[in-house]
């Protein structure tokens, strides 16, 4: 994201130009150094602090903690720095070899982010010592030939620091004594990872997370369901009674042959500021689930009329800058009829959106919802594209030759440069003469999604307006 997402401004100097192309060239450069960092996997038996640990390490609270073993289930990778090296991390759930059903799961996912990484953390509790279970996923780590470090967590004081030598016998080197919870010997344990991680990752073996796919909607419309019909098995808890959801819930579900991961979110009633009580705090949680997701599925009960609670979810995602999928649940109930109700109730209603994908579904039957997986592909690809700056200009000077602004003020402004100045969502930042009415832009925005695109994502265009240069006062005579 750059500085001028969502925001117009002014400019003064034909050098802001080539600053904006320049910035734009630095994220494409800052997207393909992200891609290319290494990869550390941290693993380790249920509730040894993982997720602590690994929110100390990232410097702020990212990972979900609590203290009862097996909150943490699939495999979650984050961004971290140390001096001056970047790399993913992946937090991972309580490994148990041998483990079925859930935990089962739960285990494949650490095995895989174990195979993906070009390095693994070994996380064991020091106020227990080594386990049988702690030995058994060593004798699995052997057989990996990846770079292994052993981290002894909940080292809170002196005092138990003697205890890490136990630690040994485990055959994997030196622990490195930690507290994930106060941040004791984070630094050396970081120094550590940062010798045994490569300067780039193993070409094709990458440790990427699934893509992040928001389920929202008003209550009981049937996202819960859609869920459990996706995922093959009962993930979330589903009744008539609305409201039943009030967490997020995130499930990793294999979808056209592909991993997402679905975070079912409670029914949105009001807005977030109208709300009160076990409300306020559902509607919160499905704000910030749609803002950290990539893409959304807005749930809409097809055989009800759209709704001004439908409207507003929809709004939320677009404003979020979030990729849109629209899937029309309950499609078994309507009949000939009602179609064509509802087709004129989304030209009218879903105006602001005629670039989504629409999916009719149907939670219940299962009808269609292999369809969603391709429209979330063409609905992210459109959310990670960007176009070449001189591609970008040689379109729109046609454009506007065939299609000038409209006069304001008796005087017509001129677009002398574009770029395309982010992307997630794509943003263009416009340099002109003079304001651009919303009408005129809605239209750009319309030529550029025919020529290049871009469905399933919101495409924001920004103006910047040449600054008025101060008159020179009248030198006196």
């Amino acid at each position: 994201m750059t500085e001028v997402d969502g925001v117009d401004g002014t400019w003064s100097d034909e050098s802001e130009f080539a600053a904006f192309d320049a910035r734009a060239a630095e994220e494409v450069a800052a997207e393909e150094e992200q891609q290319a960092q290494p990869v550390l996997a941290v693993v380790g038996r249920p509730n040894v602090g993982k997720s602590t640990l690994v929110n100390r390490i990232l410097g702020r609270r990212e990972a979900v903690v609590q203290d009862v073993p097996g909150v943490t289930r699939d495999r979650v990778a984050y961004d971290a720095q140390w001096s001056g090296r970047r790399f993913t991390m992946v937090d991972t759930g309580g490994w148990e070899p041998g483990a079925t059903g859930l935990q089962g799961a739960v285990a494949a996912q650490a095995e895989f982010a174990m195979t993906t990484a070009d390095a693994v953390l070994l996380v064991v509790d020091a106020t227990v010592g080594a386990t049988a279970t702690d030995e058994a996923v060593v004798r699995v780590l052997r057989r990996s030939k990846r770079p292994v470090l052993l981290a002894a967590n909940k080292v809170d004081d002196q005092r138990l620091l003697a205890d890490t030598a136990a630690l040994w016998s485990l055959g994997l080197g030196e622990p490195h004594p930690v507290s994930g919870l106060h941040g004791r010997g984070s630094g050396d344990l970081l120094d550590a990872v940062i010798a045994a991680l490569p300067e780039a990752p193993r070409e094709g073996e990458r440790a990427v997370g699934p893509r992040r796919v928001a389920l929202v909607g008003k209550p009981n419309v049937g996202k819960s369901s859609l869920l459990n019909k996706l995922a093959g098995e009962e993930r979330a808890v589903v009744d008539s009674v609305a409201g039943t959801t009030v967490d997020p819930v995130d499930s990793l579900v294999e979808l056209d042959g592909e991993l997402w991961r679905f975070v079912d979110t409670a029914g949105l009633r009001r807005k977030v500021q109208t709300a009160s009580g076990a409300e306020y705090y559902a509607s919160l949680r499905t704000k910030t689930a749609i803002d950290a997701a990539e893409v959304a599925i807005v749930l809409l009960d097809a055989s009800e009329p759209l709704s001004e609670q439908d409207l507003r979810v929809v709004s939320m995602v677009v404003d979020a800058g979030r990729a849109l999928v629209l899937a029309f649940n309950k499609w078994d109930l309507v009949d000939d009829e009602r179609r064509h109700q509802l087709a004129k109730e989304i030209d009218r209603g879903l105006v602001r959106v005629p670039w989504a994908e629409r999916v009719n579904v149907s939670a219940l039957t299962g009808r269609a919802v292999r369809k969603l997986a391709p429209t979330l592909r063409t609905a992210l690809a459109s959310w990670d594209q960007r176009v070449p700056t001189g591609q970008l200009n040689g379109w729109l000077s046609e454009l506007i030759a065939a299609t000038p602004p409209p006069v304001r003020g008796g005087k017509q402004p001129k677009v002398l440069f574009a770029t395309q100045a982010g992307i997630r969502p794509p943003t263009l930042v416009l340099f002109a003469t003079g304001f651009l009415e919303a009408g005129y832009r809605r239209f750009i925005e319309r030529r550029f999604r025919e020529r290049f695109g871009f469905t399933g994502s919101p495409v924001r265009i920004n103006v910047r307006v040449r600054e008025k240069k101060p008159r020179a006062a009248k030198k006196s005579r």
